[in-house]
């Protein structure tokens, strides 16, 4: 008995034609598989050879199936179908997740320790979303986000506590006195660098004896690392979460400015919608996350 597969027609000219049927252009096809146009025309020219039949009807702007050609395509597409399912099976797809994080949180915490997770999760791709902007599970994409917020949360989301913030004023060696750390009224001598958060007023009000902050010279970024950048490079004090700040203090890049601290009203959660698309590759980050936090890492 002859082998059905060897009445097959080549399968470069089956791929060529299911392309060109879907897009009804011959250009298009080429630049999704990679070769030129007359490439492609050349292959469903001999798949028409071969099978004896017209598949397209050549019409001066454009291509159109034929009643022939629109059957055939959806067939080939199913058969394409069911040769890409069976090979996912045995070489499967790498898990995904798409993290929503501050670019402050990004470039000051998670990007410092991203070896470490890479290591322990070689089959995890991760995409980042860095972006100020809070994302939507939903419309974004999302898989798991840390959030700078505040219970309640929505009843559709499973939110962790990863960090409580406290912030702490921070400045280079540089500018401290000799004597040590500043003494309220300094607030009103050095250039306050502020976020978008805009705190300053509310940690001075903690400052006994301390001048308001209008008083004092400002400069203003939009985000948090931008201001501990500035700080570092001895161009004032800023006000950041410890968290951010951790490394450049035991560095001693930089040091508190004042001894006094304050307890944020809002703190780090990890979030994630309860059932995730993603549930595998969801807690496997989670668990990763929280243990760094917790210092067990």
């Amino acid at each position: 008995m002859t082998d059905p597969l060897f009445r097959l027609p080549p399968l470069n000219g089956l791929r060529a034609f299911e392309v060109a049927a879907r897009h009804l252009n011959f250009r298009a096809a080429a630049e999704e598989l990679g070769v030129t146009q007359a490439a492609v025309a050349q292959q469903v020219r001999g798949l028409e050879k071969e099978l004896e039949l017209k598949l397209f009807d050549r019409l001066p702007r454009a291509l159109a199936l034929t009643e022939a050609g629109r059957g055939y395509a959806d067939s080939i597409r199913r058969a394409f179908e069911l040769m890409s399912e069976a090979t996912s099976t045995l070489r499967p797809e790498p898990l995904r997740l798409t993290i929503s994080i501050t670019p402050t949180f990004a470039s000051k915490w998670l990007i410092p320790r991203l070896p470490d997770f890479l290591a322990a999760h070689p089959d995890l791709d991760m995409r980042i979303l860095a972006s100020e902007r809070v994302s939507n599970f939903q419309s974004d994409a999302v898989d798991i986000a840390v959030r700078l917020a505040r219970p309640p949360f929505a009843p559709g989301l499973q939110a962790e506590l990863l960090f409580e913030q406290e912030l702490v004023a921070v400045c280079s060696p540089a500018l401290i006195p000799p004597a040590g750390m500043f003494v309220p009224a300094d607030l009103a001598r050095f250039v306050l660098l502020h976020d978008t958060h805009n705190q300053w007023p509310e940690f001075a009000a903690t400052i006994p004896g301390s001048a308001p902050t209008a008083s004092s010279k400002s400069v203003r970024f939009n985000q948090t690392s931008h201001a501990i950048e500035a700080a570092l490079a001895g161009q004032g004090i800023a006000l950041a979460s410890r968290i951010f700040v951790n490394d450049d203090l035991a560095a001693g890049r930089l040091v508190p400015a004042f001894s006094k601290t304050m307890r944020a009203a809002s703190d780090f959660y990890v979030v994630s919608l309860r059932k995730p698309k993603h549930a595998q590759s969801v807690a496997k980050v989670r668990e990763w996350l929280l243990r760094h936090a917790s210092g067990q890492a």
